[in-house]
């Protein structure tokens, strides 16, 4: 009997962080012309079910329900990558969070972070300048969509606030959740490189054109997914 609950258990936590990821990937879009792909926030979910319930879970939720947002929102041509690209990105946020439980935060881990943050900042900035100006179309839970012409000078605003909480962690930060940002960027990058890879030389298109898509969609989800982690971690502990 306590081997089934267990099951259950484990079923109850991969049946919910997949449709959280789900959830959070398909609720706002914005469809990306130069890569025919898409914004999401499904990185807000892989990396908070990745930090609360480990690995296996992370990338289980992240491969599956990623796919299956794909398949929901019609964009059946990235949910093969999707699978194998979230799963991963799920596995690495939850195995290094584990590797660095406990350990503090030293001057050289600081410096890197700061290091990461501003390539990412600066990847933003550049790329979305050159080549994400111009004509957009955004969706909301699939009912409401719009679209309008983004201006090259937003960009500014943008990188700036969307790296503003990943530095303002790292700064702050002294003991291992300080770790959660080096971890959970240094995990984006598989997801940003992964679909670079697809997209350019699988799919054939101009994959520069959702870098700073992709860059994004790690910075929000490292705003969303540390404080929310923290949160969730500290209220289960009482």
């Amino acid at each position: 009997m306590e081997s089934t609950s267990y099951l259950g258990l484990k079923t109850a936590r991969l049946a919910l962080s997949t449709a959280l990821v789900t959830a959070a990937t398909i609720v706002f879009t914005v469809y990306v012309p130069a890569t025919r792909g898409y914004f999401n926030l499904g990185e807000t979910m892989i990396y908070f079910t990745a930090l609360f319930f480990g690995p296996l879970v992370g990338a289980f939720a992240g491969g599956v329900g990623s796919a299956l947002a794909d398949v929901i929102l019609g964009y059946h041509i990235y949910a093969p990558a999707t699978l194998l690209i979230k799963a991963a990105e799920g596995w690495a946020a939850g195995y290094l969070a584990l590797k660095l439980t406990g350990r503090e935060k030293t001057s050289r881990i600081f410096i890197l972070s700061l290091i990461v943050s501003a390539g990412y900042l600066f990847a933003i900035l550049l790329v979305g300048l050159y080549i994400l100006s111009g004509e957009f179309e955004a969706s909301f839970t699939l009912l409401m969509s719009i679209a309008g012409v983004i201006h090259p000078l937003i960009w500014y605003p943008l990188a700036v606030l969307g790296i503003a909480t990943p530095l303002y962690l790292t700064v702050r930060s002294r003991k291992a959740d300080g770790l959660l940002l080096l971890v959970l960027l240094l995990s984006g990058l598989i997801m940003v490189s992964g679909y670079f890879v697809y997209e350019q030389f699988i799919l054939g298109y101009y994959a520069l054109g959702e870098l700073p898509v992709n860059f994004g969609q790690v910075v929000i989800g490292v705003a969303v997914a540390i404080p929310l982690y923290r949160a969730v971690k500290k209220l289960s502990t009482r």
